[in-house]
């Protein structure tokens, strides 16, 4: 079945090649901290890579792989293969790309096509995130589910003043406001792109802060979810460049407004019964004990996911009281600072019932962040564990302190040192990401952390040093 299926992919990728004229290939890739790498080829190399694989030197990738192991392969999974849009081919040309005249030609047509890391020997690399992904949705596929997913993409688009970054000048809409401006645009440019590409987006909109949008995902199976999240920040970032803006994914890049999440709604769907094996119209909120299970296992994993879904010194400027998003690990449905939410059904309730985590950031690698909240809840499936009460009243209006809480919910980690902490003790996510990728991207964020402590920063020298 899967080679008659590869057959299939093949012949539909190269009649597209020949139909539109493909000239290069974009091998892509992705590194353990989530960042999109890419080997060009021209497209007559194309058919020996799909069978033969393209070497590359994986040492010189940071993280990735050791001296000793540096061979790499990349194989193509043919199920990805997209034409780059034409409204990010200008920017995207090889620098050496000109007619014999020495004009630059802007009529190449780029495709792209995601690949499987694998070892001279052909074994997948365990340093690979995509892989990760793919062996935590073959454990869910053991235990009869398969995982599906739909994340809110938050980004900021800006443009340079001076030496700052600032919102465009009449992109001061806020949640869901209609605006006719660039960023408008943008937007519209960049949910057709995606469309072309085979990523479907349900919608988009203004987000809270200035400056702030979002790209609301299909429902779909977490790898190609996986995929279209990595896609996305590229292109964002391609189109906003040619119109002369800047697109970031730092969850925080402004004081005293919202930060930018990544929420992500889940389902788990049964492979026996073809059903959403959350939903129980009989149990509270609709949820099925597997359901309740779920959001268990994932509140258990919590503050050691957040190395992982908040990967950044800066994520912990985002969870803090105030702006929406969560500090404590807890659950409930209409508290949007919960940890996991549970959001109301319409009358379809086996398509619309789902769990949706909102710790989250945009600087996250996908890959490793559906893989270790899908193992965490799967954990609590497993084990059956239980589900404290839901918090449904709102924290923030209580003293940070109020000791009545503390009980009833803990604390998210408050800095990445903290998650990192965490993460040092949690035995199933060390197993759902592996070793490798373990070792390395505790290496390099603890690297991170380290910089961070060490650095002296303007707030400190602006309070400190006309006193002391």
């Amino acid at each position: 079945m899967a080679e008659h299926q590869q057959k299939n992919h093949r012949e539909r990728v190269m009649a597209i090649i020949d139909r539109e004229g493909v000239r290069f290939v974009n091998l892509e890739f992705t590194d353990i901290v989530g960042i999109v790498k890419c080997v060009t080829i021209p497209v007559e190399q194309f058919a020996d890579c799909i069978t033969r694989g393209k070497w590359f030197d994986g040492s010189s990738l940071q993280g990735f792989a050791r001296v000793a192991e540096s061979d790499m392969y990349l194989f193509p999974d043919l199920s990805t293969f997209a034409l780059l849009p034409a409204v990010m081919r200008s920017s995207l040309q090889l620098a050496a790309n000109h007619d014999v005249d020495g004009r630059a030609n802007n009529d190449d047509v780029v495709a792209r096509v995601i690949c499987e890391v694998r070892t001279p020997s052909g074994e997948a690399f365990d340093g690979d995130p995509r892989a990760t992904l793919v062996r935590a949705l073959g454990v869910a596929r053991e235990m009869g589910y398969t995982f599906c997913v739909a994340p809110e993409l938050e980004f900021f688009l800006l443009r340079t003043e001076g030496d700052a970054l600032k919102p465009l000048p009449h992109d001061r809409g806020g949640y869901f406001d209609l605006s006719t401006d660039l960023a408008a645009i943008v937007r519209r440019q960049v949910v057709y792109a995606l469309q072309q590409m085979g990523i479907r987006i349900e919608a988009s909109h203004h987000e809270v802060a200035a400056g702030q949008h979002e790209l609301d995902f299909e429902t779909a199976d977490a790898l190609h979810t996986a995929d279209g999240l990595m896609t996305a920040r590229y292109v964002i970032k391609e189109i906003a460049e040619e119109h002369d803006l800047y697109a970031t994914f730092m969850p925080k890049p402004f004081y005293h407004i919202n930060g930018s999440g990544l929420h992500i709604h889940q389902q788990l769907m049964s492979l026996e019964k073809n059903t959403n094996a959350f939903v129980d119209e009989q149990g509270e909120y609709g949820l099925s004990d597997v359901g309740r299970y779920f959001i268990a296992g994932q509140l258990a994993h919590a503050r050691s996911m957040c190395a992982l879904l908040a990967p950044l010194v800066n994520s912990y400027k985002r969870l803090v009281p105030g702006f929406e998003a969560p500090n404590f690990v807890n659950w409930g449905r209409i508290n949007r600072q919960a940890l996991v939410r549970v959001p109301r059904t319409d009358i379809h309730p086996q398509s619309s019932s789902r769990i949706e985590l909102r710790c989250a950031d945009p600087s996250c690698n996908p890959y490793l962040a559906l893989a270790v909240m899908l193992r965490a809840g799967l954990d609590g499936i497993q084990r059956k564990l239980s589900l404290p009460p839901a918090i449904d009243e709102n924290l923030f209006i209580h003293h940070e302190d109020d000791e009545r809480l503390l009980p009833r919910a803990r604390l998210l980690p408050v800095t990445l040192g903290e998650a990192l902490d965490d993460l040092r003790e949690d035995i199933l996510i060390r197993d759902a990401i592996g070793d490798f990728i373990y070792d390395s991207f505790l290496d390099a964020k603890s690297l991170e952390w380290s910089e961070y402590r060490r650095r002296v920063h303007a707030w400190e020298l602006e309070r400190y040093l006309p006193i002391f």
